[in-house]
């Protein structure tokens, strides 16, 4: 019978059960995820920038370079458009050493994510910046396990809608600096006007700036582009349910409607 075989946890190679017989390599990192802030390589540590200089190959946004610059020794690959395609270059290096440079936490709504459905964790060493959220909460002194996160980064700004709660505090990550105003409009024609709006920019930065409005009176201008929106949610506006069968009201139709007690039940059987 063939002895089972045990992993050697500081060599990552595999031996028979007294200590002899073949071993087996596991696979090594290859590809280096590195989070960046606004504060560019300042923000970094010593790891995060050697695996910059290091590697032969630097894929990041346009912005994520330019801050890290004076570290890159290889070839810098500006991120292509479609996203896909960036994506598609950076597996087409595997056997290089490869950095891929990202916003605050790759694996918060970001790059580290998409990388991750192709590339085993055990090939992969990902150094981690503070998130947008995280600096936000910070900033404003809110427990972050406590406060709505949604990201509407490329997404439409109604996914806001289902956490318009009274007293409900929420940070939302924008696409660029018409998300803001754009939000207050939606939760002032929603009826939470009354809500405190923080606008955080360029958090972690020498552009970093905050301002605060209610929404109904949005009206700031010169809007950073990367920003997060904080809403401390007030007013009288309808309250989506949480459970299933939302009121008829909330949708629009001409009278023929299958029953809200009937779609509850439907969707709750098919939970």
């Amino acid at each position: 019978m063939a002895e089972p075989q045990e992993q050697d946890r500081a060599s990552g190679k595999a031996t028979g059960a007294g200590g002899t017989g073949p071993e087996t390599a596991a696979p090594a990192p290859w590809l280096s995820i590195v989070g960046i802030g606004e504060d560019g390589l300042d923000g970094l540590s010593p790891t995060a920038r050697a695996c910059i200089a290091q590697a032969q190959m630097v894929f990041g946004g346009a912005r994520h370079l330019a801050l890290a610059v004076e570290a890159v020794k290889g070839e810098a690959h500006p991120w292509p458009s479609p996203f896909a395609e960036g994506v598609a270059q950076v597996l087409a290096a595997r056997g290089k050493n490869v950095c891929v440079l990202a916003s605050g936490d790759p694996f918060l709504h970001g790059v580290g994510a998409t990388l991750a459905r192709h590339v085993p964790a055990g090939e992969m060493h990902v150094i981690p910046a503070p998130s947008a959220f995280s600096l936000a909460a910070a900033r404003l002194g809110w427990a972050l396990g406590e406060v709505a996160q949604v990201s509407l980064h490329g997404r439409e700004i109604g996914r806001i809608r289902p956490f318009l709660h009274p007293g409900c505090r929420i940070l939302a990550l924008t696409s660029d600096e018409t998300g803001p105003a754009a939000l207050a409009a939606l939760l002032s024609g929603l009826g939470f006007g009354a809500s405190r709006l923080t606008v955080l920019e360029a958090l972690g930065g020498p552009r970093e700036r905050i301002r605060g409005v209610r929404a109904r009176d949005f009206a700031l201008p010169d809007i950073d582009p990367l920003n997060v929106l904080a809403i401390e949610v007030e007013g009288t506006g309808a309250v989506l349910t949480r459970a299933s069968g939302l009121d008829d009201a909330l949708f629009e139709h001409d009278g023929q409607i299958t029953k809200r007690e009937i779609r509850a039940m439907t969707l709750s059987a098919l939970a």
